[in-house]
């Protein structure tokens, strides 16, 4: 029960007020870079009056710093937005208080990003921070952003976190929702940072780029300013390339390794060596020559496990759309090309296209290299890539062919009758809207209805998807 008023009105709860403050200065704040003097010194006796550090005021002051001054706040922030009731259903008050402070703090690093020329030590300090919002709602930094991240899970190691928000650690936000909501606003948020950079300046100095997180945006911008570098610069970008690279290609081939293999090959006799030794069904086969007297078993036969397994040499051909808005894709897809090429008996194929069509299969095992022979941006023509596919499906059959585009087309007709053949022929025809880590993309309503009256609907979302389909014809 709240308290009266001798009139028989609640009394104003003080919790509730200092909580209103710090919320009216976190919307302040966000319209309005410059302080309003009493917001602030209101906020200030509250975040005191809590037993929080004034640095959660300081818009100069990272989250990082406030933890590295105050660790025990780092377990506050994560699953910061989270918040589970009390276990008889009332609410801590004070405690939503506390919540607030952080909650500001947090929001402001992130959404709060200013206007300006930006360093390589601002945007690392940003990405630093949109991890700590990422954890405050429950998830890895790097999840909502269409990082490397698998699956959302409690940061801290925790239990996972499902979609729709019954993780262990009390109920969560509906993520399902969360990730294309925030995820694309975060994604344009610090794509807006990298194109202030000063890049060029950055990359020429070795200390400022080792600053410097690798990141889609970043990415993005090195692979279209590449061919303006030179030097000490270049050297510099390719390294970010290369290590954005192998840290997407490491999350993507653990995906890949746990397809199912082909069925046993029976036909095939077993080799005999010790590793495939069934060790138990040559008990078994031999208890008949137990002897009890001797209390030992006597083999005269071994039997050993059957490894070969049945699988039929497949093509696989990727065609990329390489223009400006399927960067993430192209990323994606050049690494997820590369790792299937060193599966065995699976023959790959890589071409990228905007008005005129690249074969890239002499770099499909390597996508560093790739990446560095693609030029992104112009307008869209995948006619003259389909004219580099066709010549190349010798089986249809044993053959996939995967299109990822947005499928903004010039010649719309003429290139919709050429996939519909291709799909007649047998091959199986994959048309992928998009391939992000994050699971956003836009496609031409027309390509999409036409796909799905040919009975090849159009994948679009998270590049798991297409994962799962490639090993289920593949394997």
């Amino acid at each position: 029960m709240s308290e009266e008023t001798s009139g028989g009105v609640p009394a104003p709860d003080p919790d509730e007020n200092r909580r209103q403050v710090l919320y009216w200065r976190l919307l302040a704040r966000l319209f309005d870079p410059e302080e309003q003097a009493s917001l602030e010194s209101a906020s200030l006796a509250v975040v005191e009056d809590v037993g929080l550090p004034a640095a959660l005021l300081d818009p100069g002051a990272s989250v990082d710093s406030v933890v590295q001054r105050h660790p025990e706040l780092a377990a506050e922030f994560d699953g910061l937005m989270t918040p589970a009731p009390d276990e008889d259903g009332t609410r801590d008050r004070a405690a939503e208080v506390r919540r607030a402070a952080l909650v500001s703090k947090v929001l402001l690093n992130v959404f709060a990003s200013g206007s300006g020329a930006v360093t390589a030590e601002q945007l690392a300090r940003w990405q630093s921070d949109a991890g700590w919002l990422e954890r405050a709602l429950g998830c890895r930094p790097g999840d909502l952003r269409g990082g490397r991240g698998g699956g959302v899970q409690r940061a801290g190691g925790g239990g996972g976190v499902s979609p729709t928000g019954t993780g262990v650690g009390g109920p969560t936000p509906d993520l399902s929702r969360l990730i294309p909501e925030i995820g694309p606003e975060l994604g344009a948020i610090e794509a807006g940072l990298v194109k202030r950079m000063r890049l060029r300046e950055v990359l020429a100095d070795p200390a400022l780029a080792s600053q410097l997180t690798p990141s889609m945006s970043l990415i993005e911008q090195l692979l279209r300013d590449k061919d303006n570098l030179s030097g000490v610069a270049l050297a510099n970008a390719k390294a970010l390339i290369r290590r954005y690279v192998d840290e997407v290609a490491q999350v993507l081939r653990s995906q890949v390794e746990k397809a199912t293999v082909g069925e046993i090959d029976r036909s095939v006799p077993p080799k005999r060596v010790f590793r495939n030794l069934d060790l138990d069904r040559t008990i078994w086969k031999n208890l008949t020559n137990w002897s009890p007297e001797e209390e030992r078993l006597y083999v005269d036969r071994l039997y050993y496990r059957h490894t070969s397994r049945k699988t039929t040499p497949q093509r696989l051909i990727v065609v990329v759309d390489q223009s400006g808005s399927m960067v993430d894709s192209m990323v994606n897809c050049t690494i997820l090309a590369s790792i299937f090429a060193g599966l065995p008996k699976v023959d790959v194929h890589l071409i990228a296209y905007d008005t005129q069509a690249l074969d890239l299969t002499p770099w499909s095992h390597d996508p560093f290299e790739t990446l560095l022979r693609t030029k992104l941006g112009g307008g869209t023509d995948g006619t003259v890539a389909m004219a580099l596919a066709r010549p190349k499906i010798a089986e249809p059959r044993n053959t996939v062919v995967v299109w990822i585009s947005d499928f903004y087309e010039w010649r719309t007709d003429e290139l919709f009758e050429s996939m519909a053949a291709v799909h007649r022929s047998g091959a199986k025809f994959i048309p992928v809207g998009s391939v992000t880590s994050g699971g956003r993309g836009s496609v031409n309503p027309w390509f999409r209805e036409k796909f799905k009256d040919l009975g090849t609907p159009v994948i679009s979302g998270h590049i798991k998807k297409l994962v799962h389909e490639l090993k289920t014809f593949l394997t």
